[in-house]
């Protein structure tokens, strides 16, 4: 048997991917090695457009949100407060309190009921392609090699990705040695109290920034979206402090944890562990690696999400964006209707997301680390912070809102390349609805507001794979939107030329018979 794609990683990155495929009508096959889902806390929240994008998709609530997504008043940029209330409508950070943990639950969930077919405890081998298949040699629960074929491969398989090295695609980037990053999830505590305003008071200190706090000999931040089990975190600028703990190997404790609290701030504060049955973490990270996949491609291979970039930063959002934007192409491909250069752009396009973040990444790093040079351009760029074109710039960074796609116009209109706007909109027979409301089948989408027939004249050859619905809506940028599955805005516009050159560059040629409409 041959599937349409394979996919070797069954955490954030490759269930979501295996949810897109199934709602572009693929056939998945998700091979996880671990045999359970992973219980430990890694990532603690989504932010940036990838919140929008989980909305469209009718995710948002199913992962602890309420509501229609609205832009955060406020975020930290390298341990700086943003005042992104400032920004007002073209606030573009979204922000989604939601462990890893709880996000794989639910994409797992999700990718059952569209019968996506994940296996656990399937552990890739090897890989082998040529110009039709991939094959892999795996090793289930049973301990038995058994070879699978697919149309395509798509590594989702982490920062130590086999795909990518199967594949021979270099990993190349930098490690920084001298940073050792800890976290710890406890109990309340006596000797600390959350105030309002994203502030805590500790005993013997006062009281200081709960998000980030920055010393001399490094920073601190305490998170309580739980206040059951708030998450300390420290960083230190010392090559492993001599007694921090054993050894890079040892496991971390709770004690450690205490002592690179009181390294930091300079008192002692008692922690104690979560209460009995809450998850719990204790984890010691030394170094930094920031590493860019020098491509995303090799023949029928792909890679996505940690096997493509790794940082210390919003991996996570990157990485369920990968996974949108690949889906939809692979599935062109799979049906024949896929144009010259489609599954090239995926690389082109989110390469050029990755990059952004490695260079978020690393400025928000320099930001934190100690010296009395590093004051200096602190307080530089809180002077920078307060000019508005500034901030509207370091957020758009932040929210992977500041690269536009080439969307092969010689003079793209304002929202073309660009993620959807959010819009209110009414149907024809009057009833309210969102924009995101009509992505959750991820189709290609024609949002026509302009009241007359010629681009729904010019649309019907592709409605078999764009879905064409005529609304109105007030404040939108365009007469009218052509939206991709990933969200991006392929054409913008009311010239029926233009819309059919961007049907064509993104859907394929002009069908022989126009479709029927649904």
């Amino acid at each position: 048997m041959m599937f349409d794609v394979i996919v070797v990683g069954g955490g954030p990155a490759g269930l979501f991917l295996a949810c897109e495929l199934r709602l572009a009508g693929v056939r998945p096959l998700v091979l996880e090695r671990r045999p359970e889902p992973d219980p430990s806390d890694k990532a603690h929240g989504l932010a940036g457009q990838v919140v929008r994008l989980l909305d469209h998709r009718g995710l948002y609530e199913r992962c602890g949100g309420r509501g229609v997504p609205a832009p955060a008043p406020g975020f930290f940029f390298g341990g700086m407060p943003l005042p992104l209330h400032e920004l007002g409508a073209e606030n573009p950070m979204h922000l989604l309190p939601c462990d890893q943990r709880d996000l794989e639950r639910v994409l797992g969930e999700r990718a059952a009921e569209l019968g996506a077919d994940v296996r656990r405890g399937w552990e890739v081998l090897s890989l082998a392609q040529d110009d039709d298949r991939v094959e892999v040699v795996t090793r289930g629960p049973g301990g038995v090699a058994t070879t699978l074929t697919a149309r395509y491969l798509v590594g989702c398989d982490g920062g130590h990705s086999m795909v990518r090295k199967a594949a021979g695609i270099a990993f190349p980037g930098v490690s920084d040695d001298h940073v050792v990053d800890r976290s710890a999830l406890v109990g309340p505590g006596e000797h600390f109290r959350m105030l309002p305003g994203g502030r805590v008071l500790i005993d013997g200190l006062g009281e200081i920034p709960a998000h980030f706090h920055r010393t001399d000999r490094g920073v601190f931040t305490l998170l309580a979206h739980d206040p059951r089990r708030p998450l300390i975190n420290t960083a230190e600028w010392e090559d492993h402090p001599a007694g921090s703990f054993p050894g890079p190997g040892a496991p971390m404790t709770l004690a450690e944890m205490e002592k690179s609290v009181e390294r930091v701030l300079g008192v002692r504060l008692p922690l104690s562990p979560p209460p009995e049955g809450a998850p719990s973490m204790l984890r010691r990270l030394c170094g930094r690696n920031t590493r860019l996949a020098d491509r995303y491609r090799a023949g029928r291979v792909f890679i996505a999400g940690d096997a493509a970039q790794v940082s210390h930063g919003p991996t996570l959002n990157l990485a369920l964006q990968d996974a949108a934007n690949l889906a939809w192409k692979l599935a062109a491909a799979l049906r024949g209707q896929a144009p010259e250069g489609l599954l090239d752009s995926y690389e082109a396009e989110r390469r050029a997301c990755a990059e952004r973040v490695v260079t978020h990444t690393l400025a928000a790093t320099a930001l934190l680390a100690p010296g009395a040079e590093v004051t200096a351009l602190r307080r530089l760029f809180g002077e920078l912070l307060g000019r508005t074109e500034n901030l509207r710039l370091v957020a758009d960074l932040m929210a992977g809102s500041d690269v536009r796609y080439d969307m092969g116009e010689e003079r793209p209109a304002a929202p073309t390349g660009w993620f959807a706007p959010s819009l209110a909109l009414t149907a024809g027979d009057g009833r309210p609805g969102r924009l995101a409301e009509l992505l959750r089948d991820a189709r290609p989408l024609l949002l026509d507001l302009t009241g007359r027939d010629a681009l729904a004249a010019t649309a019907a050859p592709w409605l078999d794979r764009v879905r064409h619905v005529a609304a109105t809506a007030a404040g939108a940028p365009a007469p009218a939107l052509l939206v991709r599955p990933d969200g991006y805005v392929a054409w913008a516009g009311a010239d029926p030329d233009g819309l059919e050159a961007a049907l064509t560059r993104w859907f394929g040629d002009r069908p022989r018979r126009a479709a029927t409409p649904a």
